[in-house]
């Protein structure tokens, strides 16, 4: 496993919408250990592929439960509000209030390419909604109620 250099805001790369992933392959997978050892790294719980470098739909989150990886994610539900603190490893030393839904189900491929659905609740189904946005070529900085100092 490798740490990938992280992009950050100014960099065009993040306002890309990402292409799905077709390919569950060997080079898949080693773009998915490096993201995950890249976001523990940095003391992230989430990190997706653009903010590696890479437009592919591919995402690694941690919220203190154990990795889950996202390959080719979407929402197919959500309900309820929560406001919090989110940064984000692409904005460094930056931090808002974001509202987002409270709980959050999406469907997603593993790092195989079986599909599964996981639901997150809080921190979770935050962090969900934060990196899909990403694959969007969307920042947290354009959800921001409040920044934080």
């Amino acid at each position: 496993m490798s740490i990938r250099q992280i992009r950050t805001k100014g960099e065009e790369i993040l306002t890309k919408q990402c292409k799905p992933v077709t390919k569950f392959d060997e080079k898949l997978h080693i773009l998915l250990d490096d993201m995950y050892e890249t976001m523990s790294r940095h003391d992230g719980v989430g990190l997706a592929a653009p903010q590696v470098g890479i437009l592919k739909r591919a995402v690694v989150i941690d919220v203190g439960d154990g990795l889950i990886e996202l390959i080719n994610p979407e929402i197919v539900s959500q309900s309820g509000s929560q406001t919090g603190s989110e940064g984000c490893l692409s904005v460094p030393n930056v931090y808002g209030e974001v509202e987002r839904p409270n709980v959050v189900t999406i469907k997603a491929q593993d790092r195989n390419g079986k599909w599964f659905e996981a639901t997150g609740e809080e921190l979770f189904a935050r962090a969900f909604c934060h990196e899909i946005e990403h694959l969007d070529g969307k920042l947290f900085l354009d959800r921001v109620i409040k920044f934080l100092d």
